[in-house]
């Protein structure tokens, strides 16, 4: 008893003379990291993977709403028959929480960048940082963008700015964020889109200025011709090389999201290619049709023959509508005097089997490389540009003829099998001119290309946000039965569920500036011509 009082006493002695001295230093966790210690050049990867990530967030929504992929899967109704399946709620917030997030990530690159006077670094941040920014804008409309990301400084209830005011600044703040790039300042090390390239990194922010720019043609188109001439002057993207491409590493918990979430079995059985997009490619002998497609092969029970390479002969691809189902009811697919007709009989009897499906060997690589700014189509924004009378370099023929060609290249970075060569991509857009007989004739071409070629390169979001900005291509809306939009294409994404609760005076405020209220079919403000 005497021994383990000692022990006791030394140990309380010891404590206290613990306590006299050097208090911060034995009391500080050696392995904890503060703004000083933290290499701020990791949250630029956490941004970008953050940005290009969207996984069944844009499956649900944005892959169906331009009608670009389609599914008779009850699933897949908000997308394809605008119908609220089960989860609609949470990937109605997805993209909300998911951006913002990423923003957050550049919010405090941005902020240690400045202390640490990592130049290049900041610049960089605030181009991710509007990128962000600009995905929930677009999808959602007026948004919280002045005051958020202020947590720090007891900021919980922002204000939501007009897209206007965001537009606004974040052209201003590109301008700026572009012509402090330094090729002999800091270097960028963890950088997933150029590895740290100063001169790709200042193409990239023009890119996305010509992008911004062009969204406000109907708004704006004083302020849309001033930007997109400053990015045609200061020089956007010069090739494929410049593509900005996310990769992906489905070993560390970083894969494709999108890629993923297709290979679950029913969704893998049931999203396919669309109508619209099939008959365009057939329309035009595109060839693309021939790598991105294909026919699954007859075969197993459940239908999914994943693992089994399918038929890519272009004769034989087949889009599917949108707005059927498999129900037995007068909205059944096969009951349509078009149905292909299935595979297989009895128990191995597959609906669907004689529609197009995204090639497996091409996109459904769980590690494959998400697209996030193309040379093709900044070089169809600049052919835009071009047609409506803005001087840039270069007529709308020739950015025409180079994005045609640079997306069929493109598709090549998802995987070898895509390979499109560069002689054959170029005789193709030779032989398929813009048609220069009338603006209407013009635009109609350059966007519906557009679509189809982010539609191609699964960055649906951007298709079904251009489609809005454009009108093109002409889509027949979904009128199935219990839809929440009235049969029309929903035009923006309700927003974050909860910011009626946790933030009611100003997401009233930015409700009240809807018409039509916070819906599915209310028009954001660049979207309201």
């Amino acid at each position: 008893m005497k021994k383990g009082l000692l022990y006791i006493t030394l140990g309380l002695t010891l404590f206290s003379s613990g306590c006299t001295h050097d208090f911060d230093e034995i009391n500080s966790d050696p392995v904890a990291v503060d703004g000083t210690r933290y290499n701020a050049n990791l949250l630029l990867s956490k941004s970008q993977y953050q940005y290009a990530n969207k996984g069944y967030a844009q499956l649900l929504f944005q892959s169906m709403w331009p009608q670009l992929l389609a599914s008779t899967y009850n699933y897949y109704s908000n997308g394809d028959k605008y119908v609220a399946s089960s989860g609609i709620i949470g990937y109605q917030n997805q993209l909300w929480n998911d951006d913002y997030r990423g923003a957050s990530f550049a919010y405090e690159m941005i902020t240690l960048a400045k202390e640490k006077g990592l130049t290049n670094l900041e610049s960089a941040g605030t181009i991710m940082k509007i990128l962000l920014i600009q995905h929930i804008t677009d999808c959602y409309g007026d948004i919280p963008y002045s005051e958020a990301l202020q947590g720090k400084t007891n900021v919980f209830t922002p204000k939501y700015d007009t897209q206007e005011e965001i537009y606004t600044s974040m052209l201003a703040e590109l301008e700026t964020a572009i012509n402090a790039f330094d090729p002999a300042a800091d270097k960028l090390t963890s950088d997933l889109f150029y590895g740290g390239d100063i001169a790709k990194w200042k193409r990239f922010g023009y890119s996305v200025m010509l992008r911004a720019a062009m969204r406000l043609v109907k708004a704006k188109p004083e302020l849309a011709r001033q930007y997109a001439e400053k990015a045609a002057a200061g020089g956007t993207f010069a090739g494929i090389s410049d593509n900005a491409v996310c990769p992906t590493d489905n070993s560390t918990g970083n894969g494709n999201g999108t890629s993923s979430a297709l290979l679950v079995v029913e969704d893998f059985r049931e999203v396919k290619w669309s109508k619209p997009l099939i008959d365009y490619l057939k329309a035009n002998d595109d060839p693309r049709l021939g790598v991105a497609a294909e026919v699954p092969p007859a075969g197993l029970a459940d239908g999914t023959n994943s693992a089994l390479a399918g038929n890519k002969d272009p004769n034989v691809q087949i889009g599917m509508p949108n707005g059927y189902d498999l129900a037995g009811g007068a909205t059944d697919i096969t009951k349509r005097s078009d149905y292909p007709g299935g595979t297989g009989t009895g128990a191995n009897l597959y609906p669907l089997g004689k529609y197009s499906r995204p090639t497996t060997a091409v996109y459904l690589g769980r590690s494959a490389p998400e697209f996030v700014l193309t040379y093709a189509e900044t070089e169809l924004l600049l052919a835009e540009a071009a047609v409506r009378g803005w001087t840039v370099t270069g007529s709308a023929a020739t950015h025409y003829r180079n994005g045609v060609s640079a997306a069929l290249q493109s598709l090549a970075t998802f995987s070898s099998s895509a390979a499109i060569p560069a002689a054959t991509a170029d005789a193709y857009a030779a032989a398929h001119p813009l048609d220069v007989t009338s603006t209407n004739a013009s635009l109609k071409m350059i966007n519906e290309q557009y679509w189809a070629t982010n539609g191609l390169l699964f960055n649906f979001i951007e298709a079904w946000i251009n489609w809005r900005r454009s009108g093109y291509p002409v889509l027949t809306p979904v009128n199935y039965i219990g839809n929440f939009t009235g049969g029309t294409i929903p035009r923006r994404i309700a927003y974050q569920s909860t910011e009626g609760s946790t933030n009611p005076v100003n997401y009233s405020a930015a409700v009240g500036r809807l018409q039509g209220g916070d819906t599915y079919t209310a028009r954001v403000w660049w979207d309201g011509q």
